[in-house]
Protein backbone atom coordinates (compact mmCIF):
# COMPACT_ATOMS: atom_id res chain seq x y z
CA UNK A 1 0.00 0.00 0.00
CA UNK A 2 3.26 2.45 0.67
CA UNK A 3 3.42 3.01 -3.25
CA UNK A 4 -0.62 3.70 -3.45
CA UNK A 5 -0.84 6.17 -0.14
CA UNK A 6 -2.30 8.80 -2.56
CA UNK A 7 -5.36 7.02 -2.40
CA UNK A 8 -5.80 8.54 1.21
CA UNK A 9 -5.64 11.63 -0.26
CA UNK A 10 -7.96 10.96 -2.42
CA UNK A 11 -10.34 8.97 0.04
CA UNK A 12 -10.39 12.49 2.39
CA UNK A 13 -11.25 14.50 -0.78
CA UNK A 14 -14.01 12.61 -1.68
CA UNK A 15 -15.14 12.22 1.84
CA UNK A 16 -15.01 16.10 2.39
CA UNK A 17 -16.54 16.57 -1.18
CA UNK A 18 -19.04 13.96 0.35
CA UNK A 19 -19.88 15.95 2.99
CA UNK A 20 -19.57 19.39 1.92
CA UNK A 21 -22.39 18.59 -0.26
CA UNK A 22 -24.52 16.92 1.94
CA UNK A 23 -24.68 20.09 4.05
CA UNK A 24 -26.13 22.28 0.35
CA UNK A 25 -28.29 19.78 0.10
CA UNK A 26 -29.83 20.43 3.98
CA UNK A 27 -28.89 24.07 3.71
CA UNK A 28 -32.10 25.78 4.29
CA UNK A 29 -32.60 28.86 1.56
CA UNK A 30 -35.62 30.31 1.61
CA UNK A 31 -34.94 33.85 3.41
CA UNK A 32 -31.64 34.07 1.56
CA UNK A 33 -32.88 33.37 -1.80
CA UNK A 34 -32.20 36.42 -4.19
CA UNK A 35 -32.43 34.62 -7.70
CA UNK A 36 -31.25 31.48 -9.37
CA UNK A 37 -27.73 32.09 -7.72
CA UNK A 38 -28.32 31.43 -3.89
CA UNK A 39 -26.12 30.74 -0.95
CA UNK A 40 -26.19 26.95 -2.22
CA UNK A 41 -24.15 27.55 -5.36
CA UNK A 42 -20.65 27.44 -4.26
CA UNK A 43 -20.99 24.72 -1.75
CA UNK A 44 -22.54 22.25 -5.08
CA UNK A 45 -19.50 23.92 -7.05
CA UNK A 46 -16.79 23.10 -3.92
CA UNK A 47 -18.09 19.92 -3.14
CA UNK A 48 -18.60 18.41 -7.14
CA UNK A 49 -14.83 19.97 -7.60
CA UNK A 50 -13.93 17.96 -4.09
CA UNK A 51 -15.43 14.92 -5.80
CA UNK A 52 -14.06 15.43 -9.23
CA UNK A 53 -10.49 15.92 -8.29
CA UNK A 54 -11.25 13.01 -5.68
CA UNK A 55 -12.10 10.59 -8.20
CA UNK A 56 -9.37 11.57 -10.65
CA UNK A 57 -6.67 11.45 -8.42
CA UNK A 58 -7.69 7.65 -7.54
CA UNK A 59 -7.48 6.60 -11.18
CA UNK A 60 -3.72 8.33 -11.61
CA UNK A 61 -2.87 6.54 -8.82
CA UNK A 62 -4.26 3.17 -10.01
CA UNK A 63 -2.88 3.90 -12.97
CA UNK A 64 1.13 4.20 -11.69
CA UNK A 65 0.89 7.82 -11.41
CA UNK A 66 3.11 9.17 -8.72
CA UNK A 67 3.59 12.66 -6.99
CA UNK A 68 6.88 14.20 -6.92
CA UNK A 69 8.64 14.64 -3.96
CA UNK A 70 9.26 17.42 -2.41
CA UNK A 71 11.83 19.33 -3.37
CA UNK A 72 11.81 22.16 -0.62
CA UNK A 73 11.55 25.50 -0.47
CA UNK A 74 14.03 28.54 -0.55
CA UNK A 75 13.94 29.06 2.88
CA UNK A 76 17.35 28.84 5.23
CA UNK A 77 15.98 27.34 8.17
CA UNK A 78 18.90 28.43 10.32
CA UNK A 79 17.38 31.93 10.15
CA UNK A 80 15.57 32.68 13.43
CA UNK A 81 11.53 33.53 12.45
CA UNK A 82 10.71 37.43 11.90
CA UNK A 83 8.24 37.85 15.21
CA UNK A 84 8.10 41.21 14.18
CA UNK A 85 6.07 40.65 11.15
CA UNK A 86 3.78 38.14 13.03
CA UNK A 87 3.09 39.99 15.95
CA UNK A 88 1.85 43.10 13.55
CA UNK A 89 -0.13 40.84 11.56
CA UNK A 90 -2.07 39.40 15.00
CA UNK A 91 -2.34 42.71 16.46
CA UNK A 92 -4.04 44.19 13.26
CA UNK A 93 -6.46 41.30 12.80
CA UNK A 94 -6.82 41.68 16.31
CA UNK A 95 -7.84 45.31 15.85
CA UNK A 96 -10.04 44.36 13.03
CA UNK A 97 -12.01 41.75 14.96
CA UNK A 98 -11.96 44.68 17.97
CA UNK A 99 -13.53 47.68 15.14
CA UNK A 100 -15.60 46.17 12.80
CA UNK A 101 -18.58 46.50 15.10
CA UNK A 102 -17.92 50.08 16.59
CA UNK A 103 -16.74 51.28 13.06
CA UNK A 104 -17.77 48.94 10.38
CA UNK A 105 -16.06 47.50 7.54
CA UNK A 106 -15.22 50.24 5.71
CA UNK A 107 -13.12 52.13 8.72
CA UNK A 108 -11.60 48.38 9.98
CA UNK A 109 -11.32 46.67 6.69
CA UNK A 110 -9.25 49.53 5.36
CA UNK A 111 -7.25 49.25 8.46
CA UNK A 112 -6.65 45.68 7.91
CA UNK A 113 -5.85 46.37 4.36
CA UNK A 114 -3.09 49.10 5.10
CA UNK A 115 -1.86 47.37 8.21
CA UNK A 116 -1.55 43.62 7.25
CA UNK A 117 0.36 45.82 3.62
CA UNK A 118 2.72 47.87 6.35
CA UNK A 119 3.68 44.65 8.43
CA UNK A 120 4.45 42.55 5.50
CA UNK A 121 6.74 45.12 4.59
CA UNK A 122 5.34 48.08 1.52
CA UNK A 123 6.51 51.65 3.23
CA UNK A 124 4.50 53.71 0.76
CA UNK A 125 2.89 56.31 3.27
CA UNK A 126 1.09 58.09 0.64
CA UNK A 127 -0.27 54.76 -1.60
CA UNK A 128 -1.19 52.30 0.53
CA UNK A 129 -3.90 53.74 2.87
CA UNK A 130 -5.49 55.23 -0.59
CA UNK A 131 -5.59 51.39 -1.62
CA UNK A 132 -6.74 50.05 1.43
CA UNK A 133 -9.50 52.52 1.63
CA UNK A 134 -10.57 51.79 -2.26
CA UNK A 135 -9.91 47.71 -1.59
CA UNK A 136 -12.35 47.79 1.68
CA UNK A 137 -15.20 50.13 -0.03
CA UNK A 138 -15.01 47.64 -2.88
CA UNK A 139 -15.07 44.78 -0.64
CA UNK A 140 -18.48 46.36 1.37
CA UNK A 141 -20.46 47.18 -2.11
CA UNK A 142 -19.89 43.78 -3.26
CA UNK A 143 -20.68 41.74 -0.17
CA UNK A 144 -23.61 44.10 1.22
CA UNK A 145 -25.15 45.02 -2.49
CA UNK A 146 -24.30 42.60 -4.93
CA UNK A 147 -24.11 39.61 -2.78
CA UNK A 148 -26.80 40.46 -0.24
CA UNK A 149 -24.21 39.51 2.62
CA UNK A 150 -24.82 42.50 5.57
CA UNK A 151 -21.73 43.87 6.72
CA UNK A 152 -21.78 46.58 9.56
CA UNK A 153 -21.74 50.32 8.03
CA UNK A 154 -20.81 52.23 11.28
CA UNK A 155 -20.79 56.04 11.17
CA UNK A 156 -20.57 55.55 7.32
CA UNK A 157 -23.71 53.71 7.14
CA UNK A 158 -25.76 56.52 6.12
CA UNK A 159 -22.94 58.20 3.70
CA UNK A 160 -22.40 55.02 1.93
Amino acid sequence: MREHSELGVSALLFALGALVLTDAFTMSVDIAQRGPIGPRTVPFVVGAGLLLVGALLAVDVLRGGRGEAEGGEDVDLDEPADWRTVLLLTGVFLATAVLIGPLGFPAAGALLFWGSAYALGSRHLGRDPLIAAGLSLLTYFVFDNLLGVPLPGGPLMGVL
